[in-house]
Order: structure tokens, then C-alpha cells, then sequence
């Protein structure tokens, strides 16, 4: 809708007006009103189906008419995110691949898109293949695939504001080992060619009181600015929608499922922040919340914000791995200093203090309440084998609603059953979703987004009786999960360190999953959130105390049946007697039952059943006093020791 004021993307239209409509400026609620009234005549085709061809052909002809030879179409935005609005959904828009990170190179005679393993499954059946040739990294790398196949010659074109300066160069040198070069563009020859492509989101910038962030905004920037001179550096430049929320304690709604104000910073050794973001989203509450050292401009005006930093002689800290190619060649063109360094506020944004971590607690006591209240139901309803995986997701929702505290969940479920489990990332549609069928598994993965935490809960369930087969894959699937979820470390152990602990029961019958274990969570912003992991790819940031990350070990049969089971821990210090230096652990935090009936109990060991026995224990004394009767009667069988 050119003109109107976007809402939120994870809410609901009057659910909106109503909560952030009396925090608003008038022009906000005159938008919002609009924006509510005509949102079912809203089409900016996009779904979950492959796309048209015209869209690839049409795209092609504007290819041409440049004088280009090919375009580089990313998921990613100007920041870089997992969750985009709408008008970035280029990929989606021009191939139908609704995943949250992927890639497509147009050529004038061939295409390519290239996922992960996540989406193996899930690219066929979301893509006409036979316009996109799918790949999987990082078995088959943009990279190679551009230097096989771009004519010499030839000119890729690039939005420089959609590649990172370190993406930018390794395509560069993909192009020259081709023969041809890496051309960026003023303009997105995709946004030319889609039509009715929708408008940019201006939901509002609120204050996240320090109630829930447990430290004031002036604190955090004052603390960052030390390490930006500390580093050796002037200035820093924020282009990580978390990173600035978390430095200024506001909360938005710009992109779904991730309470983010789209915007870029540049926050100075001083502690002052320039922020370029569109006036019109920040009322005047939150204008007076920022303070005096918060300077507010539009986005248009940071360009010459840059250029002035190269005039006055300025040292900027710019992480290159995320930040626009269009930013730091803006900067180098200025005569700026770069000082190639990571987010300053990464590190610190993922050590949660204090009442973050009492927050994030709280938020998994309730959420594993309606989780568990959702268990119950299911294992009363299943039986009838005439449950969708629509319905069943829809549920779950309903019921974290009732705790009248969620926000919005914190990503889309994945709502599997049967063979639809065994894609890693799989969202139901009326065109693919299955009935949770007497004898199959079903894989049910969901969060919320609370203002005290961000959750994120896997959970495997047997819907009948369970084979032989999936009860091995689970046990060991469980077993893995214990090791981790167990171990204790010293201080400056990775997370790739111990990704193998997971994998170590699979793997001694020849099994595996390709996925990482573990990413972080953010406290009340984004549920995938750097720069630990737990996974094979190396990683070298250590864990820390205060650090949240998921715990996640899964196996996949593609065809038949898909398990994964996650808990979300913390990371904390560790008493051991005796030890020659620290230790770190973790501490669960995720509170729901684990089923029982898919565990071969002949396969866990006498120390991983007494684990599971106290996780029960503690489970239904924190859930049982917050449920109804049939829940709690339920909920007593659900957590019966082994």
C-alpha cells in the first residue's frame, strides 16, 4: 500500500491500533486505521507456492535493457536479518523460496538458488526447478557456481546495499576468475519489475523500561563507547536492528516475529548516538526516553553523515561481515579510517545480566505452562487421527495468547507431521499440511515473545504407538540432548567444542542431522541472535555466563518421520570441588514434558534417566499449580518417572 503506514508484520491490525495506538502520534493512528480497513484487499504476491515465470522473464528483460548479464538476488535486506518486511522479500517474490536465508543468481540462460541443509526438502517443493536449479551449501558455494558459469565477459550486477563488503569481495573475485566483474547497481532491478511491491513498515519505536533490560540506555552507551576507543576507533557503525534496540532500550515492530525498528546508528567513544531512522515511527515519549544524546535524523541524511566523518579525519569501527558494501565504500571514499572489527555490542547484548536472566525465566514458566496445556490437549485429541497440522499450531498459539502477556511469537511454526517432520523447516500450508496420523511422529517447534523473554521450544510427539525405529532415533536423539544439556566446561570453550556431544549416540549407528545444535536468543528481541553457537562449523567466540542458546540435536528420515527435541539453557559458572581453573554449565530454563513413549528405555543410562526423573520432577512443580485439572492429571502421566 504506496502511501499508508505499515503495522507490525506479526500482529494483527486492530490487535495493533490497540496496543500501541494511545503511544502513537495522530498521523500513526490515522495510517493504522487505514492500514486495518484495507488489509484484506492488500495483494503484493507473495505466498508460499513457486512463483510465476514471467516474474523470472521480466526480471531478465530489465537485465538487459541495463546492458547486465546477470543479478545477484539475496534473502537478506539492508541489515542483513533473518526476518525482513515484506517489500525486501525479493527472493521470495521471484522464486517462491520462503525460507529464512538463501540466494539466487540470475544469469540471461540459467538460474541457481542456493540454501542449507534446512531447506533440502523444502526449496523443491516452494521453487519451479526447473527455472532455479536448487544447490546446498556448503557442499556447492555462490562463489564456484558464478565462476562456472558467468560468461566471460559478462557483468553481475549486485544492490550494494543488500551484499556486505565481505560478500561483495568474494564475489568480486568469483566474477574475475570467470573473466568477467561484479557490477553494483544505483537501483534493484527486482523493485523495477515488481509490481505493487509493498511499502517500507514505520511501526513504532517504544521504550523497553529497564525493569526488563536491567541497565539504562546512557549506561550501554557509555560502556560501548569505552570499547569503540578501546579499539581504536572514533565512532562505531550499527547496522544490526538488535544491536541498536538493545543500546537504546526500545522495542519496534518493523519485521515480523522480531520487535526491531529498522534503522542504522553511529555511536561515538563519547556515548552519543546518531540514529537514522524515519521520524514519523517515534513518537514523542519515545523522543523524550532517548534523552539529549540521542540525535534523530532520516535515513536519507547518512550518506553525508558519513562523508562529514571522513572530512573531520574519523577512525569508524564497521563490521564488515554485515555491514552494506554501499557503507564502507561510502566511508573509504571519504578518506574514513575503517577499523574492521566485530559489532561492539554483539558480545555484551548476549551476555544477559541479572534481570534479564530473572526476566527470561519468568517468560518460560509461563510459556511452558501453555506448552504443557497444549500437550494435554493434544494427547487427549490425537487419538481420533483426525487432527491437521493447521489446527494443531493454531492451538498452541490460542493458548500462549491466554497468558495475556505474549506479544507475538517469536517465529513461525513448524507444525510437521509424518514426512512433513523431516523438513527441517517446514510451515504448514492448506496445499502441503498432513493429519497427525495413529502410528506417526509429530514435530511441533514454537516460541513466544514476551516483554521479559523470547522463547523457543521442540517438541517430538508420538501420535499411537511409536515403532521400534522411531523410539532408537529418539532415545539416542535424547540422549544427545542430556550430554549437552549436562556437560561442564572450562572458560573459553566454543560451542563447536562440544557440538559432537550431541551427535556422539547418532553417530555410533551411522546417523547424523545437518543442522547446527544450538544458536543464541535474544531477551525479548530475536531468537536466533550472535555470536555463539553450538554447531560443526567453527565458531571462536567462547561461551560466557549469561548467554543463552538453544539446545537442539535432531534426526531426520526424509519420507517418513522427523524428531528433534530442544530446551533453551543458560550459561552459568560451575561448582566444581577441586577444579584446577573455572567451569561453566548450563542451566535449563525451558519447562515442558518430553514423551515418554518414544523413549526405549533399555537404551539410557541409569545417570541419563535420573536426569530426565528431576527435569520431570521440576516440570510439573512449576507447571501443575499455573494449569486446569484435566492438565494437571495429565500432566502427572506425562512426567511419571522412568
Amino acid at each position: 500500500m504506496q502511501g499508508v503506514v505499515a503495522a507490525p508484520e506479526g500482529l494483527a491490525g486492530p490487535e495493533w491500533v490497540e496496543l500501541f495506538a494511545p503511544q502513537a502520534n495522530a498521523e500513526l493512528t490515522r495510517a493504522l486505521t487505514a492500514w486495518r480497513d484495507e488489509l484484506a484487499q492488500v495483494d503484493d504476491g507473495l505466498d508460499a507456492s513457486p512463483a510465476p515465470p514471467d516474474r523470472l522473464a521480466a526480471l531478465r528483460a530489465e537485465l538487459k535493457r541495463r546492458g547486465l548479464d546477470g543479478f545477484v538476488v539475496p534473502r537478506a535486506d539492508e541489515h542483513q536479518g533473518e526476518y525482513v518486511p515484506r517489500g525486501s522479500q525479493r527472493l521470495a517474490w521471484l522464486t517462491g523460496f520462503a525460507g529464512s536465508a538463501g540466494l539466487a543468481i540470475v544469469l540471461a540462460d540459467r538460474a541457481a538458488i542456493f540454501i542449507d541443509g534446512r531447506y533440502t526438502l523444502a526449496v523443491r517443493a516452494q521453487v519451479d526447478t526447473t527455472l532455479f536449479t536448487p544447490h546446498q551449501i556448503p557442499e556447492e558455494s555462490p562463489d564456484a557456481w558464478i565462476a562456472a558459469n558467468l560468461p566471460k565477459g559478462g557483468k553481475l550486477a549486485c544492490d550494494p546495499w543488500l551484499q556486505t563488503a565481505d560478500g561483495y569481495e568474494r564475489f568480486a573475485r568469483a566474477c574475475a576468475r570467470a573473466g568477467g566483474s561484479l557490477v553494483p547497481v544505483e537501483s534493484n532491478p527486482v523493485d523495477a519489475v515488481w509490481k505493487g511491491r509493498p511499502a517500507a513498515p514505520l511501526a513504532p519505536v517504544l521504550p523497553h523500561p529497564v525493569e526488563f533490560a536491567g541497565e539504562t540506555s546512557e549506561s550501554r552507551r557509555k560502556r560501548i563507547g569505552e570499547t569503540i576507543a578501546a579499539k581504536g576507533a572514533d565512532v562505531a557503525l550499527l547496522t544490526q536492528p538488535d544491536s541498536i534496540a538493545w543500546l537504546l532500550n526500545v522495542r519496534g515492530g518493523d519485521v515480523p516475529r522480531t520487535p526491531f525498528a529498522l534503522g542504522f546508528a553511529l555511536l561515538h567513544a563519547d556515548g552519543h548516538v546518531d540514529v537514522y531512522m524515519d521520524r514519523r515511527k517515534i513518537p514523542d515519549r519515545t523522543v523524550a526516553w532517548l534523552g539529549n544524546a540521542v540525535t534523530l535524523a532520516p535515513p536519507e541524511e547518512l550518506g553525508a553523515a558519513l562523508d562529514t566523518l571522513g572530512q573531520r579525519g574519523k577512525r569508524v569501527l564497521v563490521e564488515t561481515s554485515t555491514a552494506p558494501y554501499w557503507a564502507t565504500t561510502r566511508l573509504q571514499a571519504a578518506g574514513v579510517t575503517l577499523v574492521r572489527d566485530v559489532d561492539p555490542i554483539a558480545l555484551p547484548k548476549a551476555c544477559k545480566n541479572p534481570v534479564e536472566l530473572e526476566g527470561i525465566r519468568s517468560a518460560h514458566r509461563r510459556d511452558g505452562a501453555a506448552v504443557s496445556r497444549f500437550l494435554g490437549w493434544l494427547g487427549r485429541e490425537s487419538p481420533s487421527g483426525e487432527l491437521r497440522e493447521i489446527e494443531v499450531s493454531d492451538r498452541l498459539q490460542a493458548l500462549r495468547q491466554e497468558t495475556g502477556k505474549l506479544r507475538d511469537l517469536s517465529f513461525d511454526t513448524i507444525s510437521g507431521a509424518g514426512p512433513n517432520g523431516a523438513i527441517v523447516h517446514y510451515r504448514a500450508a492448506e496445499s502441503t499440511e498432513r493429519r497427525l496420523e495413529t502410528g506417526s511422529l509429530y514435530l511441533v517447534d514454537s516460541g513466544g515473545q514476551y516483554r521479559d523473554g523470547t522463547t523457543d521450544i521442540t517438541r517430538t510427539v508420538a501420535i499411537g504407538t511409536p515403532s521400534a525405529e522411531m523410539r532408537d532415533r529418539f532415545t539416542r536423539v535424547l540422549k544427545g540432548h542430556i550430554a549437552l544439556g549436562t556437560a561442564r566446561f572450562p572458560v573459553g570453550t566454543t560451542g563447536s567444542q562440544l557440538d559432537a556431544l550431541a551427535r556422539y549416540s547418532l553417530w555410533q549407528v551411522g546417523l547424523d542431522y545437518d543442522h547446527g545444535t544450538g544458536h543464541g536468543v535474544g531477551a525479548y528481541l530475536s531468537v536466533h541472535e550472535g555470536p555463539h553457537r553450538i554447531s560443526k562449523v567453527a565458531n571462536n567466540v567462547a561461551l560466557q555466563p549469561g548467554m543463552i542458546v538453544s539446545n537442539e540435536p535432531g534426526y531426520y528420515k526424509t519420507g517418513a518421520y522427523g524428531i528433534r527435541i530442544e530446551n533453551l539453557v543458560a550459561v552459568r559458572e560451575a561448582e566444581i570441588e577441586g577444579a584446577d581453573r573455572k567451569y561453566l554449565e548450563f542451566e535449563t530454563l525451558t519447562l515442558a514434558p518430553i514423551d515418554l513413549n518414544c523413549i526405549d528405555i533399555g537404551l539410557l543410562t541409569e545417570a541419563e534417566k535420573a536426569w530426565l526423573n528431576a527435569y520431570h520432577d521440576r516440570v510439573r512443580e512449576v507447571v501443575a499449580p499455573q494449569v486446569d485439572e484435566a492438565t494437571r492429571a495429565w500432566l502427572t502421566e506425562a512426567t511419571r518417572a522412568l
